[in-house]
């Protein structure tokens, strides 16, 4: 019986942790991956626990019997299936509040979501020091135990660190990675009963595994979101993915889908974000021509936007894209047209992949989220050599910056940094969004360049028209020379202390979204 206790502590601490990832995932899908949403989930995930370890301690005093874990287990493991079926409705509420940033919705919504797991994790919670409870018969062996078990729990807790996340959510979807972990777990708390108490005493709990096999057989629901437009959506290891289609216009949306990260319309390639603001970048330096751009790295490939327009405007240009989440290439393939001859994709991490890059590029595109930030490694001074060492010698970097009304700080850090190695720095504030372009030239560079370039490609003739826009809309919505504040380093890049502030001013602000990633 100890070894099968063991085992039932094993796959408790497994299945909590993987109702803690699988808590972030599905509220991640609808209020995003923030740092704010993470402390959220995990802070009170851990007064849950807290509590159960309270309440398990003293209920095993005055009940210390194998049976009586086994039933709290039974509804720990059954309540936590539930858990998605209970939230959808409440999910599906905060997704359209989202589109519309209903605010006070949003917020009811995400405590509405939370507390549902009271009842799950603080069940889980108290197998423990039941456990320990149990097994102690020795008082001298009492630290032994309590070792063992934790010990035990905690190997089960690292597997339901990764499991879910990589194998099963990618898979099945969130809501079903609930129920098999939950199914796992009922099975272990009867089987622990008919062991410890008989197997009558198990009868009465075989409801709740019926209860969730018809869950787990029939009641997939119809889609994570009911977006209007949505024509697909998918989870990924890394992201909810999102298509939208309005008329001729197809939108990838990542989680909370408070961004835009690409757009693809067959009879056009203007789409007044920042990708086409990427191509202005090689022109300010003095009589350049389309034909000078010859081989161009994208940072965050995303659906291939910036890759087909370089690829319209730039003739015989290369295009190496990186992308870390291979779901997002398939979705650009599939949906994007992502399928240039002449572009190379890349799954896997930009700042790897650039620095073991062995080519040289004359424009270097950072266009890397992890919805709402900019990946702190793609920030610092390092990640910058990095870049200067992959540029041609009059190349050029472009970062694609979100901003907040009146907050301009996160843009002035990068730029800060930026000075450190490359000698002329240039920021444009896109129109009507929220995004910002900082140019880096490296070598010493001036946007007197920028302009009579505009004009003289502007009547050559043969110059695509969408090259001619992006450099109008840079020259003509340049910015002042960015604020000297700290550099970011690798060791210390507070990227998301200063995008938690963005977000929090942007909310009380009550502005509405226009930021395309």
């Amino acid at each position: 019986m100890r070894k099968y206790l063991y085992f039932t502590v094993f796959i408790s601490g497994m299945t909590t942790l993987a109702g803690e990832f699988g808590a972030s995932r599905l509220l991640g899908n609808v209020f995003g991956t923030s740092n704010l949403v993470w402390a959220a989930i995990i802070g009170l995930i851990l007064i849950y626990l807290t509590a159960g370890y309270f309440i398990g301690g003293r209920w095993a005093d005055r009940s210390p019997h194998a049976r009586t874990m086994y039933a709290i287990l039974a509804w720990g493991a059954f309540t936590l299936g539930l858990v998605p079926y209970v939230a959808s409705p409440v999910l599906r509420a905060a997704a359209e509040a989202f589109d519309t940033v209903q605010v006070g919705v949003l917020a009811g919504a995400f405590v509405g979501v939370l507390i549902l797991f009271t009842i799950p994790i603080t069940l889980l919670g108290m197998i423990s020091p039941f456990a320990i409870r149990i097994s102690v018969e020795d008082p001298a062996r009492a630290g032994n135990v309590a070792g063992t078990i934790y010990g035990i729990s905690t190997i089960g807790s690292f597997i339901g660190t990764f499991l879910p996340t990589l194998v099963l959510i990618p898979t099945i979807g969130t809501t079903r990675t609930f129920l098999v972990f939950s199914l796992l777990l009922l099975c272990v708390a009867l089987a622990g009963l008919g062991l410890s108490a008989g197997p009558k005493k198990m009868l009465p709990y075989l409801g709740m595994v019926v209860v969730l096999a018809l869950l787990a057989a029939f009641g997939g629901r119809s889609g994570i979101k009911q977006s209007s437009g949505q024509i697909y959506e998918t989870e990924s290891a890394y992201n909810y993915i999102q298509v939208l289609e309005f008329g001729s216009t197809r939108y990838l949306r990542l989680n909370e889908g408070q961004g835009v990260h690409s757009e693809y319309d067959p009879t056009t390639l203007a789409y007044g974000g920042p990708w086409q603001q990427f191509l202005a970048g090689p022109f300010f330096y003095p009589g350049r021509q389309p034909e000078d751009v010859r081989r161009i790295a994208i940072v965050g490939l995303a659906a291939g936007t910036t890759a087909r327009q370089a690829d319209a405007v730039f003739p015989n240009v290369i295009l190496d894209g990186w992308e870390i989440d291979p779901e997002i290439v398939a979705v650009g393939r599939e949906y994007f047209e992502m399928n240039l001859p002449n572009l190379n994709v890349y799954v896997q991490d930009g700042r790897w992949g650039l620095e073991h890059s062995p080519y040289t590029y004359d424009l270097i595109c950072v266009d890397a989220y992890r919805p709402p930030y900019i990946p702190p490694h793609l920030t610092t001074r390092e990640f910058f050599q990095i870049a200067a060492d992959h540029l041609a010698p009059d190349g050029v970097l472009v970062i694609n910056v979100g901003r907040a009304p009146g907050d301009r700080r996160l843009i002035d850090g990068l730029a800060t940094t930026l000075r450190t190695i490359f000698p002329s720095i240039y920021v444009m504030d896109v129109p009507g969004t929220y995004n910002s372009m900082v140019y880096a030239t490296l070598q010493p560079s001036d946007s007197a360049a920028l302009q009579a370039n505009t004009y003289a490609l502007a009547v050559r003739g043969d110059v695509h028209p969408l090259l001619i826009e992006s450099l109008w809309l840079t020259w003509s919505n340049l910015q002042p020379p960015p604020a000297e504040t700290m550099v970011f380093t690798d060791d210390r890049a507070p990227i998301e202390w200063l995008t938690n502030n963005l977000i929090l001013n942007f909310l009380l602000e009550s502005g509405v979204e226009v930021i395309r990633q």
